[in-house]
């Protein structure tokens, strides 16, 4: 995430992420589902704007979104209160440009950028892994965050470990009209019996090697947001058929990416894609990593 200071104001990019990798382990006593999960972060950003106020308030560009209690932004924000004994507040304002139930963590970043927005804004000095930490009590992505570009992560998702990212890499994200249930998704998962543990993707990744991360895409979840929505088949088909170098579900849906093996390889895919978007209501979004 990038954090400016500008006059009363402190303005947090909040960027999405995808998933390059993302098996299921096995089902936790807590009726979670531990994960191993490779993600980086990509150049698609909410914007978080923060300003000192008597109390802590939270408006959004987009009014389909609550902004309650309920609110990860907001939750974010009481628990770093709690935590600290700050008694200041603030106005947050939320400017959603990630599309929401996508399988891009768009309240996880705010959550994040909100930590950090705060921690600046009211002056706690807290480090990025005490912000982390406190991020995985509220939500398994929101620790990536802090850890950007590319990460490891494992347990629910909120044990996170760096990884290096040598070069940046090309993606088209395909954005249906829907959005995707995360626990409906994970009803529908079969467990692998011979679990995929990620080791080659990780060396492929560290080496920038786009050839080779693109043959070891994998996302255990896929098959069940198929079960779900079936358009998902539909769309990942529409998106193998323009031959990028790899494409996948990111998360638990409802977006599909392509990697792609140059800037120009993504805007020939995006122009490829761009004639079916009207007719099967979706989005392209050409982007990179971080």
């Amino acid at each position: 995430m990038h954090l400016t200071t500008y006059l009363n104001d402190i303005v947090v990019w909040a960027p999405a992420k995808v998933n390059l990798f993302l098996e299921v382990l096995g089902k936790r006593p807590d009726g979670y589902h531990d994960i191993a999960t490779l993600m980086v972060a990509i150049r698609l950003y909410d914007t978080v704007i923060l300003r000192k106020t008597d109390d802590l308030t939270l408006t959004c560009s987009d009014q389909s979104l609550t902004v309650g209690p309920d609110n990860l932004v907001l939750r974010a924000a009481k628990l770093l209160q709690e935590r600290t004994g700050c008694r200041l507040g603030a106005s947050i304002r939320l400017i959603k440009r990630i599309p929401m139930a996508a399988g891009l963590a768009g309240g996880s970043t705010d959550a994040a950028a909100t930590l950090a927005g705060l921690n600046q804004l009211w002056g706690l000095k807290l480090s990025n892994a005490e912000l982390a930490s406190m991020a995985g009590e509220i939500g398994s992505d929101i620790p990536f965050f802090f850890h950007t570009p590319a990460a490891w992560c494992t347990g629910r998702g909120e044990i996170v470990a760096p990884a290096k990212l040598p070069i940046p890499l090309d993606f088209v994200l395909l954005c249906p009209s829907f959005g995707i249930s995360t626990p409906a998704v994970y009803k529908q998962i079969t467990l692998p019996a011979q679990p995929i543990m990620g080791e080659a993707i990780r060396a492929a990744v560290s080496k920038g090697d786009v050839d080779s991360i693109a043959k070891l895409l994998h996302n255990q979840l896929e098959d069940a947001a198929a079960i779900v929505e079936p358009r998902i088949g539909d769309f990942a088909k529409m998106l193998a058929d323009t031959k990028p170098a790899g494409s996948l579900m990111s998360g638990s849906g409802s977006t599909l990416f392509a990697l792609c093996r140059s800037r120009e390889d993504a805007t020939c895919i995006a122009a490829e894609l761009a004639p079916q978007m009207k007719a099967h209501k979706f989005r392209v979004i050409i982007t990179r990593t971080e």
